[in-house]
């Protein structure tokens, strides 16, 4: 394990760590105005959302690591403390990208990167009309971290309106991630899209008090086949199945099988049992896992 303390490398090393390690990274695609109405328009990938009452998104555009010089954005905010937040899917990504060149004060990234201006309705920047998702903003706070080059601006917004395409919401009005087809910051040129198999659910551990990994039983805990990830999993059961339930499963093809093959092998049942409670624990079945894991006790 390497260990680095910022203050022995240059702000360019640590920085490229920062965000190659913080990854992915959300993408707040920002439209701001001056006080001229001359709009701006520029990704920043340090952004999160914060809160929800109020609602409230925060995103940096801190100061240039080569020179110490501050953003338009930042200057926009501070003039104009207004700000409409785009989210950036896939289709998108390569026009976002090219928003993000360092443009002239007054140039239009709107214009150049062939995006749409869309009114806003309580705000005075405009919204990107190709975003899924656009969220007009008033500025509460901008917040400074620090005065040298790479130093945060955190530029504190509250959600005044949402705008959300029809188009991403499934039938129980909740935003699809497929159909989202969000794009995330990476480290370098790196970029991730959230598709596909890169998308996956884990049940949250906020209905149910997991028995956790530390009572999962020793011989299982300590398994050479199964992951971090697979204990985690066996971790978030509220309780383990009763011995009669593991008997009435003792009963299935697939144990019987092993049963006979491995009648005097009896380490090679073992890993061949936690190959077969992987396989189905990842399916997402975690009760049959229990039972299969569960046998090896027997």
């Amino acid at each position: 394990m390497k260990t680095i303390n910022p203050k022995d490398v240059s702000i360019a090393q640590f920085h490229s760590y920062l965000l190659g390690a913080v990854a992915p990274r959300p993408i707040a695609f920002a439209s701001t105005v001056d006080k001229e109405g001359n709009v701006n328009l520029s990704p920043f990938s340090f952004f999160n959302v914060f809160g929800t009452n109020p609602p409230v998104l925060v995103f940096s555009p801190s100061r240039r690591v080569r020179d110490n010089t501050t953003k338009h954005s930042l200057d926009n905010v501070l003039e104009v403390p207004e700000v409409v937040i785009n989210m950036v899917s896939f289709c998108m990504v390569e026009q976002m990208s090219l928003a993000s060149t360092e443009y002239e004060k007054g140039v239009n990234e709107f214009v150049k990167s062939g995006f749409s201006e869309a009114s806003s309705i309580l705000v005075k920047p405009p919204r990107v009309k190709e975003a899924p998702v656009a969220f007009e903003c008033k500025v509460l706070q901008v917040l400074p971290i620090g005065e040298g080059g790479g130093s945060a601006n955190l530029v504190i917004c509250e959600v005044l309106l949402a705008h959300i395409s029809e188009q991403i919401l499934d039938e129980k009005d909740q935003i699809n991630p497929f159909k989202l087809d969000a794009v995330a910051r990476m480290g370098g040129d790196w970029y991730c899209r959230a598709h596909g198999e890169a998308l996956f659910e884990i049940a949250k551990p906020i209905r149910n008090k997991g028995i956790g990994v530390d009572n999962i039983p020793p011989y299982i805990r300590n398994s050479t086949v199964l992951t971090g990830n697979n204990l985690g999993r066996l971790g978030n059961c509220e309780q383990i199945p009763e011995a009669v339930e593991v008997e009435a499963y003792s009963g299935n093809h697939v144990i019987q099988e092993m049963k006979i093959r491995f009648k005097n092998d009896r380490e090679s049942f073992d890993f061949h049992l936690h190959e077969y409670a992987k396989q189905v624990l990842e399916s997402g079945d975690v009760i049959t896992a229990w039972k299969i894991l569960l046998q090896e006790k027997e």
